[in-house]
């Protein structure tokens, strides 16, 4: 992951509803939830969580599919774990011991 790709996902995650959305998607674990499951738990509007779950797709940080007549939501775990490996990777390497 280069700097201007991690700066998308970090933007995305920028907003505190898109955040917030996220880690719970993030705690739903890889069975992911509904797009209901996720208006009923951030106790938002449809367009509202249309509107950031748009962003966080774009960003590539969740992915959705549709089981029959449910749109299931999904954290992108490696996308997550590249990032906070970006973020960390050269941590403390400055560091006189």
């Amino acid at each position: 992951m280069d700097t201007r790709n991690a700066a998308v996902k970090l933007e995305a995650l920028g907003n505190p509803t898109r955040l917030a959305l996220y880690r719970a998607l993030v705690k739903a674990g890889h069975g992911g939830l509904s797009v209901g499951e996720c208006q009923q738990r951030l106790q938002i509007a449809s367009s509202t969580l249309s509107f950031h779950l748009k962003a966080l797709i774009h960003a590539g940080l969740v992915a959705q599919e549709r089981q029959s007549r449910t749109l299931i939501c999904r954290a992108n775990y490696d996308v997550m774990n590249a990032l906070v490996g970006f973020l960390v990777d050269e941590c403390c390497v400055e560091e006189q011991c």
